[in-house]
């Protein structure tokens, strides 16, 4: 098995027999493969032709496996039918096996971004390996040794394709991130993925749903149901960045009210009066940051960290530091008036911000 994975309002769902898009995998599964392929290079002398590892979610994925003129292990990634930058990119792995256990160290070579600011959830400094790879790197080393190991993960080419991302306006220098919280890259073009919100909510309207639930992502759906109980599971919408077409849909199918669930970039956004929250499509203005602070007559940090940052998440996590929750209360209002606005006031809307492990309510109006 080579390493493949086995906004118009009345736009309908894609035909039942259009192409079924094909998965691919995320450069942190790729990095993963590679390192273990390194670590079995390292520890036996020989480079396997395919490796296995765990993924996230439970069942295990094959990679094929290949040798630069370097010497280095790399896997080829494979973005499956979904529209990547780095679809082809060799996720190259240099293992350093020691002799007596001990903890596995990651660094980041060639063509992996370098963390120059806070808010990311990274070390600054640090290479922009997310947690998730970064806790699948480790345990496919541990597959193959459990003695101390040095990591060095390369993208050859890599900071040519971050000047496709939004890395530097991040922080984020000399290549791309390593990233994925499943392993898997499960394709949705922007029809599909809207069509799939509009077919959901047609949906829900048709059962007499009177509440939903709208989340961002998968991690602020699973907090939103702790939240909501008692709502019916397909009353729950993962709406992405596609905000403003749930809204009107949900409008046009009566439902008398709404309960949006997110983090705080994207609730920034909508507070600033922008509801396309995509990252690549709408840019942050770190104002509205700083005028929630100094409308709460927030401490010095606050005003400080708002306008220093490039994320809402730096901004929020300064607020949790200083143990001042009031700055965000006021971003989930000016967000929830945005929401109102597309409604013309039609429907009733509640505002919530989870926190980045989406285990936590920062606040909600």
């Amino acid at each position: 098995m080579s390493n493949r994975a086995a906004d118009n309002d009345d736009l309908l769902p894609p035909a039942p027999d259009r192409k079924r898009l094909r998965s691919g995998w995320t450069t942190g599964a790729c990095a993963a493969a590679a390192a273990k392929a390194a670590a079995l290079y390292q520890a036996y002398g020989e480079v396997p032709a395919h490796v296995d590892i765990a993924l996230p979610r439970g069942g295990r994925a094959q990679f094929e496996v290949h040798l630069d003129d370097a010497g280095r292990v790399f896997v080829i990634k494979d973005a499956g039918d979904d529209p990547d930058c780095t679809d082809g990119a060799h996720l190259t792995a240099v293992v350093t096996l020691g002799k007596e256990v001990g903890p596995i160290t990651l660094e980041g070579g060639e063509g992996v971004g370098r963390v120059t600011l806070p808010g990311l959830g990274l070390e600054v400094g640090g290479p922009a390996i997310n947690p998730v790879p970064r806790s699948m790197i480790t345990e496919a080393i541990r597959e193959v040794t459990d003695c101390s190991a040095k990591v060095t993960i390369s993208v050859p080419g890599g900071e040519v394709m971050a000047e496709k991302t939004t890395n530097a306006r991040l922080g984020i220098i000399g290549g791309i991130s390593i990233l994925g919280t499943t392993g898997i890259v499960r394709p949705f073009s922007t029809a599909s993925f809207r069509a799939s919100v509009v077919q959901q909510l047609d949906l829900a309207g048709h059962q007499g749903a009177s509440h939903v639930i709208f989340a961002t992502g998968s991690r602020s759906e699973q907090r939103a149901r702790t939240l909501y109980p008692e709502i019916p599971e397909l009353y729950f919408v993962e709406v992405g960045d596609f905000t403003s077409v749930a809204i009107k849909r949900a409008q046009r199918n009566k439902i008398a009210r709404i309960s949006w669930v997110g983090m705080a970039g994207k609730v920034s956004k909508l507070a600033q009066g922008t509801l396309m929250t995509h990252f690549h499509r709408s840019h942050l203005d770190t104002n509205v940051l700083e005028r929630a602070a100094l409308e709460n007559g927030g401490a010095p940090a606050l005003i400080e960290a708002a306008r220093a940052t490039t994320t809402a998440r730096h901004f929020a996590e300064v607020c949790l530091r200083e143990g001042d929750l009031r700055p965000l209360k006021t971003l989930t209002h000016w967000a929830r008036e945005t929401l109102l606005q597309a409604t013309n006031y039609g429907v009733e809307i509640e505002v919530v911000m989870v926190d980045f492990e989406a285990h936590e309510v920062l606040a909600r109006a």
